[in-house]
């Protein structure tokens, strides 16, 4: 009987193992489906993790594209729970290296959460266009803030 609960302990632990990198991933949606954008995304990275407030949070898209972009702008916006609370437009050059070279590369936007955001589930919508207006791509994911105050927060208090 030990040694079958102790081949069970070793499978539940390979298999926490196995799920555990998984548990934070970001599941990422293009806006249209049946759009085939220039820029395709292939992951986003939200540092720290969980997200804290009063702490600056950084999030990192990586991506690939085929053709250069000299430049361009990169749209930002945030629901809560299907409530616009914050929209941002900046110039593609201040979140990445331009002109962007064909390939791989990574945006990254940095926003510190004030500590009164309430605690939900929210979704970000990116748009990245060109020069012209022409829409490279469009991406949303959700990422949620907890209810509780994390130990920097109460630390601080």
């Amino acid at each position: 009987m030990a040694g079958v609960r102790s081949k069970m302990f070793v499978v539940l632990l390979c298999s926490a193992f196995l799920i555990a990198p998984f548990a934070d991933a970001i599941d990422v949606k293009y806006c249209n489906k049946k759009n085939s954008y220039d820029v395709k995304v292939s992951g986003v990275e939200i540092t720290p993790s969980p997200i804290t407030r009063d702490v600056d949070t950084t999030f990192t898209i990586s991506a690939t594209t085929d053709t250069p972009i000299p430049g361009g702008s990169l749209q930002i916006d945030v629901s809560y729970y299907f409530f616009g609370v914050y929209s941002e437009t900046s110039d593609l050059c201040t979140k990445t290296s331009c002109p962007v070279d064909a390939g791989e590369f990574e945006i990254s936007h940095t926003q510190s959460l004030p500590s009164v955001t309430p605690p939900g589930s929210y979704t970000l919508t990116m748009k990245l266009k060109d020069a012209n207006k022409k829409e490279l791509t469009c991406i949303t994911f959700d990422f949620s803030i907890g209810w509780y105050a994390s130990e920097a927060q109460l630390a601080a208090m």
